[in-house]
């Protein structure tokens, strides 16, 4: 899967990932491999996080916010829980969109009839919320397309790329990743495949590229190795993940290099930062970490038990909450998860450990989540 034109879950690889994932749950719980085509991760036990020891399992916890043996979160959840305003999921293996309450309430769903454009299909990949509050906008890589949805109708209402047309001339996109939508109406995208971050108008017109098209060379400011994070800042900056050296990039709002750190993970996937400027990022493996590092690049905690509950694996995105601790989607173990870093214990989830569907409580390969504010939903 890792190669200099692969995204982070190229479109083949992709869909025989999903297709497969029920049969990689059976071979992990036999000791083999849940992927063998994905890099491999000589991942350690949890380091001692701030404030408080390891554990090796990642049991769930009596205290907090608990999940049932299930997966579901517990009936006894605080007040608001982690995230009082909800989550909203892309479960790429089912081709939807969810928002979750902290209860595990499902509050709102994508794709409904009428919901695409005729002859349509859906794999959203991310999803991220607009500032505004009306819409969302999710990549759908598969078909290397990015879809602008309104909340209220629940209907695409823009839409860019050309559907099931991967490419690199005006108005193409390959392999889209992390499509995020900004204050002033554009959508910022990792475009992998293409080695570029686009910033696209509401018109369609591209306003601004970092890196150069087709050159997948580690150089930046001038050249980004398949990046497929570009997670925007509050000042203007952009933060973007290389899969290529296990690289992260902090760009100010004019484009100068703020930090460009290796960070020590064998697949980078999707970094944010956290409230004091660190960077928190995915080991996106068989064995997958949750690593937090500083803008020099020294480690300052790692999420990696191998084996257990806490175990995760290919892990794809991770976010700081406003609590201190961290939501993270587990693809194939098809779950969300929400990690207490003092304790290096899971605390909440939503989805059946290792048990992909689509039925109540369950997902398949979610591959994106995002932190809702109050009152959206």
């Amino acid at each position: 899967m890792k190669s200099n034109t692969a995204s982070r879950a190229p479109t083949q690889d992709r869909r025989i990932a999903i297709a497969v994932v029920a049969l990689a749950v059976t071979l992990a719980a036999c000791g083999a491999s849940a992927n063998p085509r994905a890099p491999s991760s000589a991942t350690a036990a949890p380091t001692t996080a701030p404030g408080g020891p390891a554990t090796s399992s990642g049991a769930p916890t009596t205290s907090g916010i608990p999940i049932q043996p299930g997966g579901l979160p517990g009936t006894a959840a605080a007040a608001g829980g982690p995230f009082p305003g909800g989550l909203l999921i892309a479960d790429g293996g089912n081709g939807r969109l969810l928002v979750v309450s902290s209860t595990g309430q499902q509050l709102w769903q994508f794709p409904t009839t009428g919901s695409l454009p005729s002859g349509q299909a859906f794999e959203a990949d991310d999803a991220f919320i607009a500032p505004d509050g009306r819409t969302i906008v999710a990549n759908d890589d598969s078909h290397d397309v990015i879809d602008r949805i309104d909340i209220g109708t629940g209907k695409v209402i823009w839409q860019y790329g050309h559907y099931g047309v991967p490419g690199r001339a005006a108005g193409y996109l390959n392999g889209p990743d992390d499509s995020y939508p900004l204050a002033n109406g554009d959508v910022v995208v990792a475009d992998i495949k293409n080695c570029r971050v686009i910033e696209i108008a509401p018109s369609k017109q591209i306003v601004q590229q970092w890196g150069q098209t087709g050159r997948c060379i580690d150089l930046a400011p001038r050249t980004y190795g398949s990046p497929n994070g570009d997670t925007p800042l509050p000042d203007g900056g952009l933060l973007i993940t290389n899969i290529h050296g296990s690289r992260v990039v902090r760009l100010s709002a004019t484009g100068k290099v703020i930090f460009d750190i290796h960070v020590p993970v064998a697949y980078p996937s999707d970094a944010h930062l956290d409230a004091k400027g660190n960077v928190i990022v995915t080991d996106y493996s068989t064995i997958g970490a949750v690593v937090l590092v500083s803008p020099q690049g020294r480690l300052l905690w790692r999420y990696a038990p191998t084996s257990g509950n806490g175990r995760l694996d290919h892990p794809s995105l991770a976010a700081p909450l406003p609590n201190g601790m961290i939501v993270v989607n587990d693809d194939f173990r098809a779950r969300v998860v929400v990690i207490d870093p003092t304790t290096n214990t899971i605390v909440w989830q939503y989805g059946r450990t290792g048990a992909p569907g689509n039925g109540p409580g369950q997902l398949s390969v979610p591959d994106g989540v995002d932190v809702l504010p109050v009152g959206i939903f």
